[in-house]
C-alpha cells in the first residue's frame, strides 16, 4: 500500500499547510484513510471500517477513465455526453423540470440557483430554515444561518429565517393539531412583514430533508402550503437535494417527491452523489426560469461544468443505481435499519427519537425524554466510541446531539445489524456509566463501584450543561475535543 508520509508527518504537514478551518473528522484521534470499496474504507494499517458517513460513493472508475483518455474539454464544445446526461436526469424530474445548468459542486448549484430566482423578476429577498447550511459561497453563507448564527456576520437585511418544521424539538411539535400548516403560516407571516417593509420576496430554499439541521423530515403538506405563499408573492421554491437525493430515500428518486405528486419546485439542486465523489453538480429548472435567466444578457459560463468527462460519470452514476437497484435497496435496507434502532429506543433512555427515510436517518439523543434535554456531550463519546469499533458515524443539528447516518448505498442488512449491535453496546455501557439507564444500583455493584458511577453522572451533566455553540472549535462529525477527553478517562469500563 503506496503512502507518501508516515500518518504523523501527514498529519504535521496538513496542520502546517491546509487552513485550520478545514477540520478533519475524529479530531483527537484522526483516520488517514488510503483505500474503499464499496461501504468499507482501509486505513493505513489495513484495519477496515463501516462508512456510515459517506453519502458520495458508487463506482465509477472506468467511466471516468475511458471518457478521459478519449476527450475532456471545455463544456462550450459540442459533445453528446452533456446532452445525453441532461436528457437522463430530466427523465427523473417532473416534466416542467427540463432545464440543465451543469456546476462543479453543490455549493456552486446554490449559488446560481439564487441568481436564477432573483433574475426571474428582479427580487432580492430570500427566506430560508433555522439551522439550514446550503454551501461555503459567501453568498451561500449569508441564507445558511447553521454558519452565520455561530460566527461574526450578521444576518444580511434581504435574508429572513422561518422555523425548521421539527415535529419533535421545534416550536409546533407532533401533539399539535396541524403541524404543517403552523409552520407554513410562519413563513406567510415572513413574507407579509417583508412586503410591509417594502421587500419582495426572490426564493424560498430548504433542503427537501434538512441534514444539517438535525435529519429533520417536514410533516406532510408544509411544503405545498409554503409553495402557494411564495409564489403568490411571485418568489420561486428552490428544492436543495444536494445531500439528499438521487434514490437516498427509496421510494423515490428524489426526496422531494415524497411529499406528493402535486407539489413540484420550480428549481433543484444536487451534487454530492451525482458524481460518487467526482466534483459535479447540477441546478434544474423550468424553461420560464431558463428564459428570464437568458434574457438578463449575462452568459452561463461554466469551463468544467458538464465537461465530457464528468458527464460520463454523471451517466454511469445512473446507471448503477439502476443495475444495481440502489433505490430499492435504500428502501429495504432503510427500513430494516430503522426498524432495529426503534427497538434500540424503547431499549436505551438516551435515544429520544428515531427519524428518517430510506439511507437518511438520524437518533436524537437526549438527557430528559420529557424535556427532549439534548445529550450534546454523550453524542460526541458515542461517535469516538463507535470509532474504535470500526462503525464511522457524525453528529450534527442545533445541539450536536444528532447520530446521523448516512451511508454508501450500497449498505446491506448485514451492515445495519452489524452497526447497531456496536451501537447498543456503546450505549449499554455509558447508561450503566451515567446512571441513565437505571437510577437503582444492583447488588452486584460494590460501594466503590456505586460512587464512581455516580460520580461520573454528576461531572457528566456538568460538562454538557454548556451550549456547544459557545465554542465554534468543538463543532461537527466528531471534533470536540474537551468534552470527549473528559468523558473518555471517566467511562472507560
Amino acid at each position: 500500500m503506496c503512502e507518501l508520509y508516515c500518518k504523523r508527518d501527514t498529519l504535521a504537514l496538513r496542520r502546517k499547510h491546509i487552513g485550520p478551518s478545514c477540520k478533519v473528522f475524529f479530531a483527537l484521534d484522526p483516520i488517514k484513510i488510503v483505500r474503499a470499496r464499496r461501504q468499507y474504507m482501509f486505513d493505513e494499517n489495513g484495519e477496515q471500517y463501516l462508512d456510515c458517513i459517506n453519502n458520495v460513493a458508487h463506482e465509477v472508475v472506468k467511466a471516468a477513465l475511458k471518457q478521459m483518455e478519449l476527450l475532456n474539454t471545455n463544456s462550450r464544445f459540442l459533445h453528446d455526453n452533456i446532452v445525453e446526461y441532461a436528457k437522463r436526469l430530466s427523465a427523473t424530474l417532473p416534466e416542467k423540470l427540463s432545464v440543465c445548468y451543469f456546476t462543479n459542486s453543490g455549493s456552486e448549484a446554490n449559488d446560481l440557483a439564487l441568481r436564477l430566482a432573483r433574475q426571474l423578476r428582479g427580487h432580492q429577498d430570500v427566506i430560508t430554515l433555522d439551522h439550514a447550511y446550503h454551501g461555503h459561497l459567501s453568498s451561500l453563507i449569508e441564507i445558511s444561518p447553521y454558519k452565520f448564527q455561530k460566527g461574526k456576520d450578521v444576518k444580511k437585511e434581504f435574508v429572513h429565517v422561518a422555523p425548521t418544521p421539527d415535529t419533535y424539538r421545534g416550536k409546533y411539535r407532533e401533539d399539535h393539531a396541524d403541524p404543517a400548516s403552523a409552520y407554513a403560516d410562519e413563513v406567510k407571516k415572513i413574507i407579509e412583514d417583508a412586503h410591509n417593509s417594502g421587500r419582495k420576496i426572490a426564493a424560498f430554499i430548504a433542503e427537501s430533508m434538512q441534514s444539517c439541521g438535525g435529519q429533520i423530515i417536514p410533516p406532510a403538506g408544509y411544503f405545498q402550503k409554503v409553495a402557494k405563499y411564495v409564489h403568490g408573492a411571485g418568489g420561486v421554491f428552490i428544492a436543495d437535494e444536494v445531500q439528499v437525493g438521487f434514490g437516498r430515500v427509496g421510494k423515490h428518486f428524489w426526496s422531494f417527491q415524497m411529499y406528493g405528486e402535486d407539489f413540484v419546485p420550480d428549481i433543484v439542486t444536487m451534487g454530492k452523489p451525482m458524481g460518487n465523489g467526482h466534483p459535479v453538480a447540477c441546478v434544474v429548472t423550468t424553461k420560464e426560469i431558463a428564459e428570464a435567466f437568458s434574457s438578463s444578457g449575462m452568459e452561463y459560463f461554466n469551463t468544467y461544468g458538464g465537461n465530457p468527462v464528468s458527464c460520463a460519470v454523471g451517466l454511469a452514476v445512473l446507471d448503477i443505481i439502476e443495475n444495481e437497484d440502489l433505490q430499492g435497496n435504500a428502501m429495504r435496507v432503510g427500513s430494516y435499519l430503522t426498524e432495529l434502532l426503534k427497538k434500540q429506543k424503547a431499549k436505551h433512555t438516551l435515544i429520544g427519537d428515531v427519524r428518517g427515510v430510506g439511507l437518511f436517518i438520524g437518533i436524537d439523543l437526549v438527557k430528559d425524554h420529557l424535556k427532549r434535554t439534548p445529550a450534546t456531550a454523550e453524542a460526541q463519546h458515542i461517535i469516538y466510541k463507535m470509532k474504535e469499533k470500526r462503525v464511522l458515524l457524525s453528529a450534527d443539528g442545533p445541539h450536536r446531539n444528532v447520530l446521523k447516518i448516512k451511508p454508501p448505498m450500497c449498505f446491506t442488512e448485514e451492515d445495519a445489524k452489524f452497526m447497531v449491535d456496536q451501537l447498543d453496546g456503546v450505549l449499554t455501557v455509558l447508561e450503566e456509566a451515567t446512571g441513565t439507564k437505571s437510577r437503582s444500583v444492583t447488588s452486584e455493584n460494590t460501594p466503590c463501584k456505586t460512587k464512581m458511577l455516580k460520580e461520573a453522572h454528576v461531572e457528566l451533566l456538568r460538562d454538557s450543561t454548556t451550549d456547544s455553540r459557545e465554542n465554534p472549535s468543538r463543532k461537527r462529525n466528531g471534533m470536540c475535543t474537551d468534552t470527549h477527553s473528559l468523558l473518555s478517562k471517566r467511562l472507560k469500563t
